[in-house]
């Protein structure tokens, strides 16, 4: 596929996402008063609108690996974040989780507001422990409520084959909460790239990793958050590259369809 198809491709995505979005956005406005399921709910409707223009327009898609290895229960779900995509899909595989995010995302008109409404995690970056302080607490009382805490470790969204330091919320998440972290991998940044307005047809495949137990002290967590990550990270590029050749069969889930 030549660069010009794929700019007309991407094109019409955008242009259908704004739309559509907007749609959903100010036909929903009266679902802010209701009950966080409620805003769930109609997240998740404009989530799944997403991915099927996605998938229309682009010719992009994606499947999930790994789901065995998610316990019952309230856990930490830690994942890899090169693009704007999951923030779309999590919000299917991951329905009741509180995501953590930046404050400044709030103040966004009804899409900013149904985040908090859904209950989701604002954090003042720069705001250093009083920030680290009311993570905890909003995640206590997440989890108190029977439901998971969803936080990307590098903070931001990292170009494949780039490079940041693990932040220090997760292992303070890890440490007062008392409950598995589940690692999470993908290679999502191939095909919907960081700051990239060319989106690309293909498979982005999410991998839910095995649990790391309560009971680490700090430094070995994270050494073993972040080995678990990036190596299945840099498995997943190199096997959608054509580098690698994974011997078991994945397990495809249609988030749209969820």
């Amino acid at each position: 596929m030549t660069g010009f198809h794929l700019w007309l491709r991407s094109i019409a995505f955008n242009a259908g996402w704004y739309a559509g979005t907007a749609v959903i956005a100010l036909a929903g406005v009266p679902i802010l008063l209701l009950p966080r399921r409620a805003v769930v709910a109609w997240a998740q409707l404009w989530t799944r609108f997403c991915l099927w223009w996605l998938r229309v327009t682009v010719g992009l898609d994606h499947r999930v690996r790994g789901l065995e290895n998610l316990p019952a229960g309230p856990v930490i779900v830690a994942s890899k974040h090169q693009s704007s995509w999951e923030t779309l899909a999590y919000t299917l595989l991951f329905p009741h989780a509180a995501t953590v995010m930046k404050r400044e995302l709030v103040y966004i008109p009804i899409v900013g507001w149904a985040m908090a409404r859904a209950g989701n995690i604002a954090v003042e970056r720069g705001d250093g422990a009083r920030a680290l302080r009311g993570l905890v607490r909003d995640a206590r009382a997440a989890i108190a409520e029977g439901r998971s805490i969803l936080i990307f470790p590098e903070g931001t969204r990292v170009a494949v084959g780039s490079e940041r330091p693990y932040q220090v919320g997760t292992a303070a998440l890890y440490r007062q909460l008392g409950v598995p972290v589940v690692p999470v991998a993908l290679n999502s940044g191939l095909f919907w790239g960081r700051r990239q307005f060319v989106k690309r047809p293909g498979r982005i495949t999410v991998e839910v990793l095995p649990a790391i137990p309560p009971g680490l002290d700090r430094d070995a967590f994270m050494t073993t958050l972040r080995g678990r990550i990036e190596g299945a990270t840099g498995r997943l590029v190199a096997e959608a590259a054509g580098t690698e050749r994974i011997g078991n069969n994945p397990v495809d889930i249609d988030l749209a369809d969820a």
